[in-house]
């Protein structure tokens, strides 16, 4: 390991100016596509002296390649206080995670005895290949892990009076969709809008944020790996990265209601960060079948805490708008990744600029070092 301090992440790649991270490349980091990106994955786990591990998964690329989840775990196999970090859940904002996690492995510390450090890269791997946010069958998989007796039916209301503008029958066609959502807004309400299109349904297959209709296979397979592997933990922090919601380069930390034994004022005081709690109504909406609330009923018996870690990138309209148009492009225009609806959504959940790309890595490091000390030498 290059690092001397126990927590420092990527010590040697703080000072940040230009296309650079330290002195390493932007580009080195941020991988152009999916097949790299995990090939970078596997060098720098390999390099960092981690155990890999790679759940294979029957969907495949845009070139017929094989679609993996990789895994990659530093430290005791049968490790105690374990920090867990996910990226890619929604396949398409995998590109800043999985920079993050590349950036981790290459300075990364050795976890102290009976400690451990998981790191698992692109949960949506069918995604981040076709450049979408939803997987092989449409599903929003931040929206696949209903609760038991919550059931995998209905929508919203205002979801399916909007349906028609959120998820067109065609490829082309003028809808005047701006128009349409403001004058929703205007009579609905901001909060109600978009706590109806972000909770998640389970009526619309082709639309947005649709949660499916059983565990998909991804996140099967991921469960799976936990249970046979994490059961043992007696405290789980679990970090999930994404991008998109909040303002352009900052953060916003959220909890999954329910589920983090640590109240969000402590973690505050630990973080030095604001954490929103949904359910104490501090957070922009909550949604259903969240991935966070699926691991205490996966790790029964295992004291979890679990963050989302959000970095914004543009306003939510534009983001709404190039999910919408990436959609209704892959669902009726057979788009392949290089249509200009999907690279536009690619650019939108992780934008060219170098000064945000500093910016994400920047939070996500400086997430991680804070994680791994609360979790690793808290008494």
């Amino acid at each position: 390991m290059l690092s001397n301090h126990p927590v420092c992440f990527a010590s040697t790649l703080l000072e940040k100016e230009g296309r650079k991270f330290g002195n390493v490349e932007l580009d080195a980091l941020f991988s152009p596509d999916y097949a790299m990106a995990r090939d970078r994955f596997r060098s720098a786990a390999q390099a960092a002296g981690a155990t890999p591990e790679a759940l294979a998964l029957e969907a495949r690329g845009p070139g017929g390649e094989a679609l993996t989840i990789d895994i990659a775990r530093l430290g005791a196999p049968g490790a105690r206080r374990v920090l867990l970090h996910t990226c890619g859940l929604h396949g398409v904002e995998a590109f800043a995670g999985s920079a993050v996690q590349l950036a981790a492995l290459a300075d990364s510390p050795d976890p102290p005895e009976d400690c451990a450090l998981v790191l698992v890269h692109v949960l949506n791997p069918y995604g981040m290949a076709w450049l979408r946010r939803a997987n092989e069958n449409n599903v929003d998989l931040n929206r696949n892990f209903p609760a038991p007796g919550e059931g995998r039916t209905g929508a919203p209301a205002l979801y399916a009076r909007l349906d028609p503008l959120l998820n067109p029958a065609a490829a082309t066609g003028r809808e005047r969709f701006r128009w349409k959502l403001a004058t929703a807004v205007l009579r609905h309400g901001l909060r109600a809008v978009t706590q109806a299109i972000a909770e998640g349904q389970y009526e619309f297959p082709r639309g947005l944020f649709f949660g499916g209709s059983k565990l998909e296979s991804g996140p099967a397979l991921y469960l799976d790996w936990l249970r046979s592997n994490l059961a043992h933990a007696r405290t789980l922090f679990a970090l999930d990265f994404h991008t998109g919601l909040g303002r352009h380069g900052e953060e916003m930390l959220v909890l999954e209601p329910g589920v983090s034994a640590t109240p969000a004022p402590e973690l505050e005081r630990a973080f030095h960060r604001r954490v929103l709690d949904p359910a104490m109504g501090r957070a922009t909406y909550r949604t259903r079948g969240g991935m966070g609330g699926a691991l205490p009923r996966t790790l029964p018996g295992v004291r979890i805490d679990f963050v989302l870690q959000e970095i914004g990138t543009r306003h939510p309209l534009a983001v709404l708008h190039a999910l919408r148009e990436e959609n209704r492009w892959h669902q009726h225009g057979r788009a392949a990744p290089t249509h200009p609806a999907k690279q536009a959504l690619r650019d939108a959940l992780c934008p060219p600029s170098p000064r945000w790309r500093r910016q994400a890595l920047e939070r996500g490091l400086a997430l991680l070092r804070a994680a791994a000390a609360w979790t690793w030498y808290k008494s």
